[in-house]
């Protein structure tokens, strides 16, 4: 398998890195198009979610995105969450869900999650300026021999992907919580999963599937695995540390009400995206940077990430430049 990691220094400091892709066809109906992206609010954890989802839909409709997709890890379906909602119906254009496996903790199911937000199917495609857009649910039921929370994807919406790729000929971009490139922790079948991506590639000939995005890992990374390019979204919110590096970072009164914060390193600002797709041979995502909350990984002692787990309050300006065919 094919695999070239990049996490160049102009990356981890925000710079636009570029690397060439080919699209699949030059399509005569394809524009300039703008998606914001946010990912992991975590919203029953953080004290100020709603906050930091307002700061997102602020600049979402200032810049007039064509649509916004908030990544999973959103918000569990309790009566108290619905002044979250409210924020998110203040966008003005389509908003797209992805389902976290967080999103239902506390004993909901999928479907309750997705009632509450009013999301018609926890997997599902849609048309856009000329592009494809797949949007995938990486929750199912975990078979033997994989176990710990749901991270499959089933026969079914294996099936459904299969199909869904044939049909089109427009370039396609594929969202999911979890990641589809790293094993250690995303989708536990990926290997199936980049076999269906890679075989739509080569039975079009060229690059059908352009790139696969995801959230869940809280980190800023971006790899690519046999032409297809991975790119992980930071959360908007913090990054899990676990009980071994806990630390108080706001006042007493939030620690008790929000007690689930101490396990994590905030980010001071909400971090949020919006990815620019420009026919004309340019794709990129907008920096956004921040600080932590009190101290980082180095200060509490943790041990040095892996490459591709980098722990870092940003999210990098990928570019990609490619060539029309």
């Amino acid at each position: 398998m094919k695999r070239r990691a990049f996490l160049s220094k102009s990356a981890i400091m925000g710079g636009a890195v570029a690397f060439p892709w080919t699209p699949f066809s030059a399509n005569a109906k394809a524009k300039k198009l703008q998606i914001g992206l946010i990912a992991d609010l975590h919203h029953d954890v953080m004290h100020d979610g709603e906050q930091r989802l307002a700061a997102f839909i602020e600049k979402a409709n200032d810049y007039k995105s064509d649509f916004i997709v908030q990544m999973g890890d959103f918000c569990r379906p309790y009566d108290y969450n619905l002044g979250l909602l409210k924020e998110w119906e203040r966008y003005n254009g389509p908003k797209y869900h992805i389902l976290g496996n967080h999103d239902t903790d506390g004993g909901f199911t999928r479907e309750q999650a997705m009632d509450f937000w009013g999301m018609k199917e926890r997997y599902y495609s849609f048309d856009h300026h000329g592009l494809h857009f797949v949007v995938l649910d990486g929750n199912d039921p975990n078979p033997k021999p994989w176990s710990g929370y749901n991270r499959f994807i089933n026969k079914e919406q294996q099936d459904w992907l299969r199909e869904d790729l044939a049909k089109t000929n427009l370039s396609t971009f594929v969202f999911s919580h979890q990641t589809l490139e790293n094993e250690d922790g995303g989708v536990a079948n990926l290997k199936d999963i980049q076999k269906i991506l890679e075989d739509a590639n080569r039975q079009a000939r060229g690059t059908k599937v352009v790139a696969s995005l995801c959230g869940h890992h809280h980190t800023d990374y971006m790899t690519e695995i046999n032409g297809i390019y991975y790119i992980q979204i930071n959360s908007a919110s913090y990054r899990w540390v676990g009980g071994d590096y806990q630390h108080v970072r706001y006042s007493a009164a939030i620690d008790e009400k929000y007690p689930w914060i101490k396990y994590t390193i905030p980010y001071k600002d909400p971090l949020f995206t919006f990815l620019e797709i420009d026919p004309k041979g340019v794709l990129k995502l907008k920096p956004s940077s921040t600080k932590f909350v009190g101290p980082g990984p180095i200060e509490i002692g943790m041990p040095s990430p892996a490459i591709n787990d980098p722990i870092i309050p940003q999210i990098s300006g990928f570019k990609f430049k490619y060539d029309k065919i």
